[in-house]
């Protein structure tokens, strides 16, 4: 098993994106790469915590890479958008994608520089070693399987039928 975070705006549509994938193990959601473990909700929403909403992901390597994985990711984000995405604006809702085992740093650098080419804009995706992370409130979690007519502004329509459990 292998884990990476990765933040693409709101947390909740991310989250149930990765879910909804062959060789997710597992997802929570959570505030990555801030100025302090443990803020709240709030602290996030007013710019008091630095964080970016993310969504940490354990996944089964022999069924699901990396690059796979950040794929999807670029399938639903604005890579060049800084801030932004969908109709959510603010520091948390920036991309970004946060490793934990160094060994994935280069794969994310490659994949993203492969990916340029696609774009006149320059991406904006941070890559970075995961700090301050911190699982969000409970009511986050999974929260369009609690929700279903909850807001999300990531298109789960992208998955295609081969690439779900």
């Amino acid at each position: 098993m292998k884990e990476i975070v990765v933040a693409g705006g709101c947390f909740w549509g991310v989250e149930e994106y990765f879910y909804r994938l062959k060789g997710i193990i597992a997802t929570s959601v959570g505030y990555a790469n801030g100025n302090y473990l443990n803020p709240t909700y709030e602290e996030v929403c007013q710019g008091k915590a630095t964080h970016a909403e993310a969504c940490r992901i354990v996944y089964d390597e022999n069924i699901i890479t990396l690059e796979q994985i950040l794929e999807h990711l670029f399938r639903f984000i604005d890579p060049t958008s800084i801030n932004k995405q969908g109709g959510d604006i603010g520091l948390q809702y920036r991309t970004g994608v946060y490793f934990i085992d160094e060994n994935d740093e280069i794969i994310i650098k490659q994949f993203i520089a492969k990916e340029q080419l696609k774009y006149s804009q320059k991406i904006v995706v941070e890559v970075e070693k995961l700090r301050n992370y911190s699982l969000a409130e409970e009511y986050h979690q999974k929260y369009l399987q609690k929700n279903p007519n909850g807001y999300c502004h990531v298109n789960l329509g992208l998955i295609q039928e081969h690439e779900k459990k």
